[in-house]
């Protein structure tokens, strides 16, 4: 008699999401709209504390009031430079430049200055030209996978610091999407088709988050992007620390 063997069928929606008792404000935007997951899910335990209940941190649920609106009003006007697919976080800032600190302010200028600077030969034009610290370039086109590699939080840092204000890539690694959004350095948008394959480094370009959209003044051409969602509010306050502090998730700093 053969054996009988009970299969389990688990079903991973695109974007999940997971109810608590008071749901807003959400931070579930720190993963980017299309996200894929890996077949194979790597296994975890669970984290605890040893520390007793009195002396965990308590956070104050923020309250409805103080809760800003998921529609960011910001817009960008500069220059785009345009980059392939893959880009890594050792072509966005190579591992021997991780040694400056982005909290002191000299080092976050000189990491800025290094930006990109792990590109190919096959990249004629530099992102920031020699003797220079920022970069002409605000806004950086890329396709497929843009910042994979290690989990470094300078390659969104580095960017920021360099002048970017935005990345519009077709897919981003999950870690720099967060990384992205935690830091408030640079906003990662989505696009709809491989804008890369139809923009060139130089392009005047315009980009309006409050109606999810690309203007190409260089061809006349518009494209759609994805909305940034929950990410914009949090990106404009400054990253995940200045945003929960501004809703009362935690508290303010002392002056």
């Amino acid at each position: 008699m053969a054996a009988c063997r009970s299969t389990t069928t688990i079903s991973l929606s695109r974007n999940p999401s997971f109810s608590t008792t008071n749901p807003k404000p959400s931070l579930s935007f720190l993963s980017p709209p299309c996200l894929k997951l890996p077949s194979i899910l790597p296994s975890f335990k669970p984290l605890t504390s040893h520390a007793p209940p009195d002396q965990l941190l308590s956070i104050p649920r923020a309250t409805a009031a103080a809760t800003p609106t998921t529609t960011p009003t910001t817009s960008f006007h500069g220059h785009c430079y345009v980059v392939g697919d893959n880009i890594d976080t050792d072509q966005i800032i190579p591992a021997e430049y991780l040694t400056l600190v982005p909290s002191k302010q000299e080092e976050y200028e000189k990491l800025g200055s290094y930006a990109l600077i792990g590109l190919p030969a096959t990249y004629k034009t530099r992102f920031i030209e020699a003797n220079q610290t920022k970069t002409k370039y605000s806004i950086v086109i890329g396709g497929e996978n843009f910042g994979c590699g290690s989990s470094r939080e300078h390659a969104p840092v580095a960017l920021g610091a360099a002048g970017a204000a935005a990345v519009v890539a077709e897919s981003y690694a999950r870690i720099f999407f967060r990384n992205s959004v935690a830091t408030g350095e640079i906003y990662p948008l989505e696009s709809e088709v491989r804008i890369c394959e139809e923009c060139k480094t130089g392009d005047l370009i315009t980009i309006e988050l409050a109606e999810s959209k690309l203007i190409n003044h260089t061809s006349g051409k518009e494209y759609k992007l994805k909305p940034i969602g929950d990410a914009g509010p949090v990106i404009e306050a400054g990253g995940i620390f200045a945003y929960a502090r501004k809703t009362g998730m935690i508290p303010s700093q002392a002056p």
